[in-house]
């Protein structure tokens, strides 16, 4: 008995112990029946076609679409102001409104209008292009007191207290408007009696905001 079988073993697999073709293809075959039976079972239906599932999301940050780009108000003074994006200072379009005539002599009010955007939350069009902004809410600026240069702005919370991106998103937003000097600078101060500085915006501070300290002077 034990011969007759190990004869049938050997015809099985041919000369040399090796499977004959029939026998790989029909365990092909069977492989191939097992797949598509275990895809039926999982729910899922097999496909010979390539499937389109679209065009992969666009991961680019700091651009927004044409189509999503709010158009400016003909009523309103159309500005820049910086916001966080991609751990950089990034201008984005806005429009304020103050009254005709005054907004390019009114340096407060130019520097209040664009405080209250950089505290606003970033559109549903800027947050999908990963703007953010660390201005937070509640702040104001006023103008200068007795013994202040004319071009000081005070701030109702210490420019020392405020996070590196948010100092360096408002003297960016500043020394790009009217309420800048005439050389670009920034005159800031607090409610307190601190020592005035001078701030400026280089490109380091506009590529490295976090890293990368304001430039700052006291002004005597």
């Amino acid at each position: 008995m034990r011969r007759r079988l190990v004869g049938v073993r050997v015809r099985e697999r041919g000369t040399g112990g090796r499977r004959r073709p029939g026998a790989r293809r029909r365990s092909g075959a069977v492989l191939a029946l097992g797949g598509t039976v275990l895809l039926s079972a999982c729910g899922i239906r097999p496909t010979e076609v390539p499937t389109d599932f679209g065009a992969a999301p666009s991961r680019v940050p700091c651009v927004m679409d044409g189509d999503e780009v709010v158009p400016q108000s003909a009523t309103g003074l159309p500005v820049q102001v910086f916001l966080v994006c991609a751990s950089q200072l990034v201008t984005v379009d806005r429009t304020v409104r103050i009254s005709a005539g005054r907004a390019a002599t009114d340096r407060v009010r130019v520097a209040q209008a664009l405080l209250d955007e950089l505290q606003e939350p970033p559109s549903s069009a800027e947050k999908r292009a990963r703007f953010s902004t660390d201005v937070r809410g509640g702040m104001t600026v006023s103008g200068a007191r007795a013994g202040d240069p004319d071009d000081t702005l005070r701030l109702s919370s210490p420019p020392e207290d405020l996070t590196a991106f948010a100092l360096s998103q408002i003297v960016c937003t500043y020394a790009k408007s009217a309420a800048a000097d005439t050389d670009g600078s920034v005159v800031l101060g607090g409610p307190g009696d601190a020592p005035l500085r001078r701030y400026e915006c280089t490109d380091e501070v506009r590529t490295r905001p976090g890293m990368v300290p304001t430039p700052a002077r006291t002004v005597r």
